[in-house]
């Protein structure tokens, strides 16, 4: 093992530099190799840190010994260490998930200066020379009396550290840290890369947590707004002048856009958070409870702006399988988007239609929406769908809207499993189709093949 081997094991930290200290370390054998490959394998297939976390922790005891592992990451700042998640075969854990320090105050920081593993021989020891530290006194309380810490390094910089703790003192050797750095060669960008897809997830959650309480408490005061000024303005709360009512209406107009947006943002919301589910129910009359549903709440729009919509669908309604409320909001949002983006005194044509099954094709729902208005460039169409995306084109930045409307109804069609597209004449007029599978029935039942 080296000259280490011959020694009385250190009882403060012991950095070793794999480079410099090769005496220290010795050759990995065959069987370990072999070992250390299927973890790396492993390593690569974990869907999350967690299930990494866990494989090690259950798999490489035989390499190296551990009661309890642990994962914790820097910020970018490299200011603060936080502990990510812990396995231990022992309960309870007094150092858990969350615990932060900065790490000025932690003797973390020797570790990320130097960039190289350590290990802490007899934790009580250690603990008389840095009486200060938090974390080693939590692991003290757990039992814990010896330590090995390996940092993970992504191109030079030190994102994190991997702990492996024991309840015995002097229970790691340099021959562990190089099995260990073996491992985190592999494991480091794994990690970080699922680290980061975490955070993401994390901050995003935030996002629509912070979106959603928002936006409803600005729904109630906005709808009230325009409630009162609706009623001064017809006279309610006494007579008003022309004047008074031709101001009283503009803050009608600003208000009901307002609410527009923080309805908008409410379903972006619910389909960030997930909580937008589909909710299918069989043989819903789609002419009466989505397509004429979904023009009465926009027709005051259309109107406003002088347009003439073109109503065509089956005289027979379809009664298909789907979630009416979002297929619904769906609908709003192109006729909205048809109506915003048209022409002042234009033309919209909402077109329904039914394709029934027959021995080639499964039942189709399809609907059109079209405009007349300035369309967009087939380069331009690429931006489509996406949310917060607007359509960097002259003739459409003065017209109002967030790019919230058309995500929500392609995650909404997409809910439906079935697809939306848009088409456009540049200059002439722009269509969005959707598409959806029309079956009556949400659940199929395959015929009892005695009763055939």
């Amino acid at each position: 093992m080296g000259k280490h081997s011959q020694q009385t094991p250190p009882t403060t930290a012991h950095f070793v530099d794999p480079f410099r200290d090769a005496q220290a370390l010795t050759p990995i054998g065959a069987e370990e190799r072999n070992i250390l490959r299927i973890v790396n394998q492993k390593i690569a297939a974990r869907p999350s840190l967690r299930a990494i976390v866990d494989y090690l922790f259950e798999n490489t005891q035989g390499l190296i010994p551990c009661d309890r592992i642990g994962l914790a990451f820097v910020d970018d700042r490299q200011e603060r260490v936080t502990s990510y998640y812990n396995r231990a075969s022992y309960s309870p854990l007094s150092l858990e998930k969350d615990y932060s320090e900065a790490l000025q105050a932690t003797s973390l920081s020797e570790v990320l200066r130097l960039g190289q593993p350590r290990i802490i021989g007899n934790l009580e020891l250690y603990f008389e020379t840095k009486p200060k530290s938090r974390a080693t006194r939590r692991l003290l309380q757990e039992g814990v009396r010896s330590n090995l810490t390996c940092p993970l390094s992504v191109e030079g910089r030190v994102v994190g550290f991997i702990f492996r703790s024991s309840r015995r003192s002097y229970a790691y050797r340099p021959h562990h840290i190089e099995l260990q750095m073996a491992i985190t060669e592999r494991l480091s960008q794994a990690v970080e890369k699922a680290w980061r897809i975490e955070q993401l997830e994390e901050l995003n959650h935030a996002y629509t947590q912070m979106l959603s309480f928002v936006s409803h408490e600005l729904k109630s005061p906005v709808a009230s707004m325009v409630t009162d000024a609706q009623l001064m303005a017809e006279g309610y709360l006494g007579d008003v002048s022309e004047a008074q009512k031709k101001k009283l209406e503009g803050v009608m107009r600003k208000g009901k856009y307002l609410l527009g947006l923080v309805n908008e943002y409410l379903d972006l919301a619910r389909v960030e958070g997930m909580e937008l589910r589909s909710q299918p129910r069989s043989r819903v009359a789609i002419n009466l409870e989505v397509v004429e549903e979904a023009v009465e709440l926009v027709r005051p729009q259309i109107d406003g702006r002088g347009q003439e919509l073109t109503l065509s669908m089956p005289a027979q309604s379809p009664e298909m399988c789907c979630d009416a409320t979002l297929l619904r909001i769906a609908l709003v949002n192109l006729l909205d988007n048809a109506s915003k983006y048209g022409n002042e005194g234009g033309r919209i044509w909402l077109t329904v239609e039914y394709t029934p099954e027959d021995w080639a094709h499964l039942p189709k729902l399809t609907v059109r929406v079209r405009n007349e208005g300035p369309g967009f460039s087939e380069a331009e169409k690429n931006k489509l769908f996406r949310r917060f995306s607007r359509l960097d084109d002259p003739a459409l930045k003065t017209r109002r809207g967030t790019g919230v409307g058309l995500y929500n109804t392609w995650r909404i069609i997409q809910l439906h499993e079935g697809r939306i597209r848009a088409e456009s004449r540049q200059g002439e007029w722009a269509e969005f189709i959707f598409e959806i599978a029309a079956a009556a029935e949400c659940a199929y039942t395959p015929p009892d093949p005695e009763r055939a």
